[in-house]
């Protein structure tokens, strides 16, 4: 599921629960082996804007907010040594090559000559500067459920299965797009209605605080532009966010749940042919503005550390290399398969995998590709997805794993990584996350988390999608100062050196479920840069060994 799925639906059911539309204690951290916390006592007050930007960088001792300690680890750990540079590849919607905040830390492939329509470096792909696009010019596509559908594939309990989805999915994504055009109208009025009271053009809270309306259409009008102030600053804001959610519903709609529609059209190959590879081309930069997915991830990664601009990335000594593969809609595991291919083949050594879903007709591509980057000694590191469910549950799979949902693993080289929250305690597992003892290993910060945007912007974004790469960037810390660790050795430095909680925690955003933060995930714990690099550190010199029984 897209990350802003959950945005606009949780957006959507906040509104229609107020009046628009009708006329814990503290927590104890278990000790560590590298630091001891003890009680550590909930945050009582609201994150300040600045919090608000950099939280997922805190340290919950010193600030009680659940990040992954990493200006500590800069500044007691990492200090001035620079390390080995260590490439990272981002398989996403493709990023903006040209971002302010991203353009000096781009991979470059010294083979090939850019423009000149030639493969140089003999690697099979053409002109691929700085990664490379297997998605052509396509942007929209289906959900996998819809794809199987229209082209009639699996067994007939796979097809019943995603007709099953289909009927479920397509009426709610039309109502939620209809309600959103009713509250923005509802609101345009109100709107309309209060700047002629107050004679203005633009007006302020105060304003709208200050007002004594005389009838009792104007009161409702009041009511609402009220309401509305609970969810952003301004009312263009507000406008903003719905016209967001009513384009976002749209699209799933007219494109992501068609099962008439073919995006792979302007791609020209044949997504079923694992064979059929010329395809594509060198420009991996987002399509549209709206493509900002991968541009976002990729920030989170490695965005340029202290150049007064922006944001600073995780890791300080990275290569981006940016492998556009995931469509607006469901990604081919074809494209998956050869874009983890071609990230391992030409350098890289951490893969940051931020998409997923829950039809993979070809999955032993993927898994495949993954076993294959195994065998180079590549960590991939894989958003855990979503929807909110337990990804144990065989009726929640989550596509691509590192088990194909057997008993045992296909590789020790996939660390599945669920969203925290900014708030430590009961509600720190974000909302929408996924979770599984068995399928997911750690957690770490991914809900509204500030990062790069296309043309120079920066926003906020929500999802595992963010969780993901901040992992990636400090398994990319590690394998930069402790580059004899191997991929295996990293994901395990990552899961036994977290944090872990004795807090019961909600899931789904759904009061009325809750599980101990200890059961959610292999590890138990949310990840910590800190802990990581002290626990590497001592492993690459020789001790303690690893506990791989442990996760």
């Amino acid at each position: 599921m897209n990350v802003s799925m959950n945005f606009y639906l949780k957006t959507l059911t906040t509104i229609l629960s107020g009046s628009l539309l009708v006329g814990c204690g503290a927590t104890n951290l278990v000790s560590t082996p590298l630091q001891n916390i003890d009680t550590i006592p909930l945050k009582i007050t609201e994150l300040t804007e600045t919090e608000k930007k950099n939280w997922g960088h805190a340290d919950l001792l010193a600030d009680t907010i659940p990040g992954i300690s990493l200006e500590k680890a800069y500044q007691e750990i990492i200090g001035k040594k620079k390390g080995k540079t260590v490439i990272v590849a981002v398989v996403d919607s493709g990023m903006d090559l040209e971002h302010e905040d991203l353009d000096d830390v781009l991979w470059i492939n010294k083979g090939e000559r850019p423009g000149n329509g030639k493969d140089d470096d003999g690697n099979g792909y053409v002109d691929d500067i700085h990664g490379y696009n297997f998605l052509g010019e396509s942007y929209h596509e289906q959900l996998e459920y819809a794809r199987i559908l229209r082209l009639n594939m699996g067994d007939a309990a796979t097809r019943a299965k995603a007709q099953l989805k289909l009927d479920e999915e397509y009426p709610k994504a039309l109502q939620n797009k209809q309600q959103y055009e009713q509250i923005l109208q509802v609101v345009n009025n109100a709107d309309d209605a209060i700047k002629k009271a107050l004679g203005k053009d633009a007006y302020s809270k105060e304003d709208v605080m200050a007002l004594q309306p005389e009838s009792e259409e104007m009161q409702q009008n009041v009511a609402v532009i009220k309401q509305m102030y609970q969810y952003a600053d301004s009312i263009e804001e507000v406008k903003e966010e719905l016209n967001g959610g009513i384009t976002y519903f749209t699209e799933r709609v007219n494109y992501n749940l068609n099962k008439e529609f073919d995006g792979r059209k302007k791609v020209g190959d044949n997504p079923y042919d694992l064979n059929d590879r010329r395809y594509g081309n060198g420009n991996p930069k987002n399509r549209v503005k709206d493509e900002s997915h991968g541009t976002h991830v990729a920030g989170i990664i490695a965005a340029e550390r202290n150049n007064g601009k922006g944001i600073n990335g995780v890791a300080n000594n990275v290569k981006l290399m940016s492998i556009r593969a995931v469509p607006n809609g469901d990604e081919y595991d074809k494209d998956i398969s050869l874009a983890i291919r071609y990230a391992v083949d030409n350098g890289a050594k951490i893969i940051n995998c931020s998409f997923g879903k829950s039809f993979s007709p070809n999955a032993e591509w993927v898994y495949e590709a993954i076993q294959y980057a195994a065998s180079k000694d590549v960590l991939i590191v894989h958003a855990a997805g979503n929807d909110g469910n337990d990804i144990d549950d065989a009726n929640n799979p989550n596509f691509p794993n590192d088990h194909g949902f057997s008993d045992s693993e296909i590789s020790d080289n996939l660390i599945s990584v669920g969203a925290l929250a900014s708030s430590y305690g009961s509600n720190m597992v974000a909302s929408f996350s996924n979770y599984g003892k068995k399928n997911v290993d750690v957690f770490a910060p991914g809900d509204k988390i500030y990062s790069t945007m296309p043309d120079n912007e920066y926003d906020f974004q929500g999802g595992t999608s963010m969780a993901a790469p901040a992992v990636a960037g400090v398994a990319a810390l590690i394998r930069s100062q402790y580059p004899n660790l191997s991929a295996a050795q990293t994901k395990k430095v990552l899961i036994q050196s977290g944090l872990a909680s004795k807090a019961t925690v909600v899931l789904g955003g759904d009061p009325a479920k809750t599980q101990p933060f200890s059961e959610i995930s292999k590890s138990g714990k949310m990840v910590n840069a800190y802990n990581a690099l002290i626990l590497a550190q001592s492993l690459s010199k020789g001790k303690p060994s690893l506990d791989y029984n442990a996760e």
